[in-house]
């Protein structure tokens, strides 16, 4: 990641953008839009394909080449007219060197046509880092999924069905690498048979490197200058799954219903993702409201704990906090969230070596380093050491964040309502208290932390509980100067309504939820380790820990701090299944996972749900409605709740 840097741009005197990099335009000089209309709409048949879906229906394009997001944005105008109202596209585009805002800004200033479309996805473009980035527009009915990286890193780990493909690099000759056998053998992997393709270029090799990978190519009549261009359609065999145990369930439901156990912020943004494809859910909160647990303290982090080493939970972290980011986009920014940063103290010479191979792996605008004067300079507060800042980062009101996401017309949220059992009876399930049934559904999630383990199905997943506690500090007028989060082994926020939250306590052992006066004193411990400056401007020295407001709640994690989200299957039947995993962990039976047909999973994400479970609404979504997987295949396999079972097996455990 340490060459990731945005397009370098040059404007010629109509004011149309050149890429440095590989010297050529980004589109026609003559006519973009009119270029994008001829090549890749009607060369893929587009106007006619959108026309013919059915209600309800979907439609993924994939695309080389984002650049200045025309293709897309007249993809998406056309799809406006022509598909049915609840119809939905998926758009999948890999980008190596995205344009900055600013300049995406000024690109698409020149088709004010495309203004509906173009303000809604300015409005979104923030925090494009490395890796899978997730756009929700038009109310969901539109998802961009950006790649972003090098075509042939990323198109490997994508686990989407493709049903149009834009091949729009930069010209053959400029850059060959968009235009190889190696990306064409990616395309055709996730192709089906039917997937059309359009592509400006004509070039010999382009064409036959093409046909070796299963497509069909005609060479048809180009835009403007350019006499010729190719369109295709594949004709080789349909992808298959390699892992049977990280395979898609094969089960559709007979009515687009689900039911979502647990309204904390994994479970409001199942509910919600799920909504904006159009299913009916019932959101079941044994509380009073949505956020009473874990996800309700006064003030949550976006706090990215990275690797740079490019681990799974990393990249689920720098995918899930752009996620979360453009989200927050709904909410209003003072009460309920700040983009104020998050500044992590270098606290001792173990973490400021961390946090120089950060600096190095990851791009500035996502973190840089500062001395102690900038940091200080920056946080208002004095501090003992500089760190790493994250400019895009803050704090949420994770309640706002919860009522935002479920404030939906297709969720109905009932409240005062435990489910103490779930059965299938004739293909729905039956969430039930005792003899009284709550609700039911042909699909359900548990989204309940812990508490989806007392639910049979679910009861050998290995998760542990972790209570926190957070104290409330009543801000002064001199602490109410510090102007960004700062985290050292805890984390105190700039105040909201007049509070600073300080914590927060890890305990592994404790069972109960009183917020204890130890666990105070402990907090204001950790704030004197962030900034004795601060424990002055507070008065903190005086405070008495037993007179402190705060909140407890157990977080919920795994032991390999991954979250647990998509379908579960039956655990007695999965280790009959693949029982020859434990003689020869190469084998890759050609069984089918025994999955509990509807039954889904969305929980443990520890301390990081702010930055996690928006992004894994998205994808236990796309696990239920065959759709582009949100992150990286190979990340999501590292989150599937089969992988402890796979573990055991080969490891020779039973159970």
């Amino acid at each position: 990641m340490s060459d990731f840097h945005h397009a370098r741009l040059d404007w010629d005197d109509q004011g149309q953008p050149l890429s440095r990099e590989f010297d050529d335009v980004y589109f026609s000089p003559a006519s973009g839009i009119e270029e994008t209309r001829h090549v890749f709409l009607a060369g893929n048949d587009l106007p006619r394909r959108f026309a013919a879906l059915p209600a309800g229906g979907r439609f993924t394009l994939g695309e080389t080449g984002f650049g200045t997001g025309l293709n897309f944005l007249c993809t998406w105008q056309l799809f406006e007219r022509e598909a049915p109202q609840d119809a939905r596209l998926h758009f999948v585009s890999v980008e190596k060197f995205p344009l900055t805002r600013d300049d995406l800004r000024r690109a698409l200033a020149l088709w004010p046509e495309l203004a509906p479309q173009a303000d809604p996805l300015l409005d979104q473009y923030l925090a494009v880092h490395p890796g899978f980035q997730r756009f929700n527009l038009a109310d969901g009915r539109v998802t961009l999924t950006l790649l972003i990286g090098d075509a042939l890193d990323c198109l490997p780990e994508l686990d989407a069905p493709i049903d149009a493909w834009f091949l729009d690099g930069f010209a053959p000759a400029k850059n060959p690498e968009m235009w190889s056998p190696a990306l064409f053998a990616e395309l055709a992997r996730l192709s089906h048979p039917g997937t059309t393709l359009a592509t400006f270029t004509a070039a010999g090799f382009v064409r036959r490197a093409l046909k070796d990978a299963g497509f069909a190519i005609r060479r048809t009549p180009g835009f403007g200058k350019k006499w010729e261009m190719s369109q295709g359609r594949y004709e080789g065999p349909a992808r298959t799954d390699g892992k049977p145990w990280f395979a898609r369930p094969d089960f559709v439901p007979a009515r687009r219903e689900a039911l979502v156990i647990g309204a904390g912020l994994a479970g409001c943004a199942s509910a919600a993702s799920l909504a904006a494809r159009g299913w009916q859910v019932t959101l079941l909160e044994r509380h009073d409201a949505p956020a009473r647990e874990a996800s309700g303290n006064p003030q949550g982090v976006l706090y990215l704990k990275l690797s740079a080493h490019g681990t799974p939970l990393s990249r689920l972290i720098l995918s899930g906090f752009g996620h979360t980011r453009r989200l927050l986009q709904r909410l209003r920014p003072g009460s309920d969230w700040q983009p104020c940063g998050v500044l992590q103290l270098a606290f001792d010479d173990k973490e400021a070596q961390r946090q120089a191979k950060l600096a190095d792996a990851f791009p500035s605008d996502l973190l840089r380093p500062l001395d102690r004067a900038e940091a200080e300079a920056l946080a208002g507060v004095e501090l003992p050491a500089g760190g790493l800042f994250y400019p895009e980062a803050g704090w949420v009101h994770p309640p706002a964040l919860c009522r935002a996401l479920v404030a939906h017309p297709r969720i109905r949220l009932v409240t005062h309502r435990e489910a103490l059992e779930l059965r299938r009876e004739h293909g729905q399930w039956q969430a039930l208290a005792g003899n009284d049934l709550i609700a039911e559904a042909p699909v359900v999630v548990l989204a309940g932390a812990a508490e989806v383990t007392r639910f049979p199905q679910a009861a050998g997943l290995a998760l542990k509980r972790i209570r926190g506690q957070i104290s409330r500090l009543p801000a002064t007028a001199d602490s109410a100067r510090l102007a960004t989060v700062v985290c050292a082994e805890g984390y105190v926020a700039p105040p909201r309504e007049g509070e600073h939250t300080l914590g927060a306590s890890f305990d592994f052992h404790a069972t109960d939820l009183e917020p204890s006066v130890a666990e105070h004193a402990g907090n204001l411990r950790l704030l004197e380790e962030i900034s004795p400056d601060l424990v002055r401007r507070l008065d903190a020295e005086n405070l008495d820990p037993a007179t402190l407001e705060g909140r407890a709640a157990f977080r919920c994690t795994t032991p390999d701090y991954l979250p647990i989200v998509g379908p579960l299957a039956d655990a007695d039947a999965f280790a009959e299944a693949y029982a020859v995993l434990a003689r020869d962990a190469r084998q890759v039976p050609d069984v089918p996972a025994p999955w509990h047909e509807g039954l889904y999973l969305n929980s443990a994400h520890g301390s990081r749900g702010l930055i996690t479970a928006p992004l894994a609404g998205e994808l236990l979504a796309a696990w239920l409605d065959d759709e582009p997987l949100p992150v990286p295949r190979s990340v999501a396999e590292a989150c599937h709740p089969n992988r402890f079972a796979l573990r055991r097996l080969i490891r020779g455990q039973k159970g």
